[in-house]
C-alpha cells in the first residue's frame, strides 16, 4: 500500500460492507466507495470516504469509478442481493467489478462470499440449501470468475452473520466443512487484516467466531501472519 493508493469498496451501504468502511477509515486508509443510491452517501462522506454513485450491474458505471488516474490497490466487494431484488448482483455485479479491476491494474481483490458456496456446500444444511441454493450458486460463479481473472485474490466466506459488536474471536480456516456464526464487525476486522497479508493471497477461507461454531469438529485455524 502506498499513501496515494485507494481501497475501492463495493457494498458499503449496509451490513458487512458498512463495517469494513468504518474499519478501513479507522486504519486511516483512503477509501472510495461505489454506491447505487445517494441515500447513505453523506454518512460515508462524513467519515472521510470518497463516494462514487453507480450500479455494479452497469459495467460502464464500474469502469468510470475504477479506471481513473488514482491508483486502486485493492478492491473489496461485499455486494449481494436482497430477496426482493429482480436481478441479484451476486454474480453479474461482482463479474463487472472483477473485469474492471483487471482493466484498472488493481493489485488485489477481496471477495466476501458465503459459507455454502463452492466446496463449502458440504457445510450447509439441507434447509439452508433449499432457501439459499440459487444465491450460493451465483456466489460460486463470482468466486470462479475471480479465480480465473489472474488477479491476486482472497475469498472470505463468512458463516451466519450477526449485527453485534466485534468479539475479537473471528477466525479463518481453509477447512470447507466448518460452519458457525460470526458478527459482521469481526468479518470486517478479518478482511482488513487480509489486506496486507501475503499468506492470504490466492486463498479461499471460511470465517466464523470460535465461540459460535456449530458442532465440535476439529480444524486448523489459518494464520495471516
Amino acid at each position: 500500500m502506498t499513501s496515494a493508493s485507494y481501497i475501492f469498496l463495493a457494498g458499503a451501504s449496509r451490513g458487512v460492507g458498512r463495517e469494513i468502511a468504518q474499519y478501513l477509515i479507522a486504519q486511516q486508509l483512503k477509501v472510495k466507495a461505489l454506491l447505487r443510491k445517494a441515500a447513505v452517501a453523506s454518512e460515508l462522506e462524513k467519515i472521510g470516504i470518497e463516494v462514487v454513485l453507480g450500479d455494479a450491474l452497469n459495467i460502464g458505471d464500474v469502469e468510470r469509478a475504477m479506471v481513473t488516474d488514482k491508483p486502486i490497490h485493492t478492491v473489496i466487494s461485499t455486494i449481494g442481493g436482497l430477496p426482493s431484488d429482480v436481478e441479484r448482483p451476486d454474480y453479474p455485479g461482482n463479474r463487472n467489478l472483477i473485469d474492471a479491476a483487471v482493466k484498472a491494474g488493481v493489485q488485489k481483490f477481496i471477495l466476501v462470499s458465503s459459507i455454502g458456496a463452492g466446496n463449502s456446500v458440504v457445510a450447509a444444511s439441507p434447509q439452508v440449501l433449499e432457501v439459499l441454493g440459487k444465491v450460493l450458486a451465483e456466489k460460486d460463479k463470482a468466486e470462479q470468475h475471480l479465480i480465473a481473472s489472474g488477479l491476486t485474490y482472497t475469498i472470505i466466506r463468512p458463516g451466519g452473520l450477526k449485527s453485534e459488536p466485534a468479539t475479537g474471536n473471528g477466525i479463518l480456516t481453509e477447512d470447507p466443512h466448518i460452519i458457525g456464526s460470526i458478527n459482521r464487525a469481526d468479518v470486517a476486522q478479518l478482511v482488513g487484516r487480509c489486506l496486507n497479508s501475503q499468506r492470504a493471497n490466492n486463498k479461499i477461507l471460511s470465517a466464523v467466531d470460535r465461540n459460535m461454531l456449530f458442532g465440535q469438529r476439529e480444524f486448523a485455524e489459518f494464520s495471516l501472519e
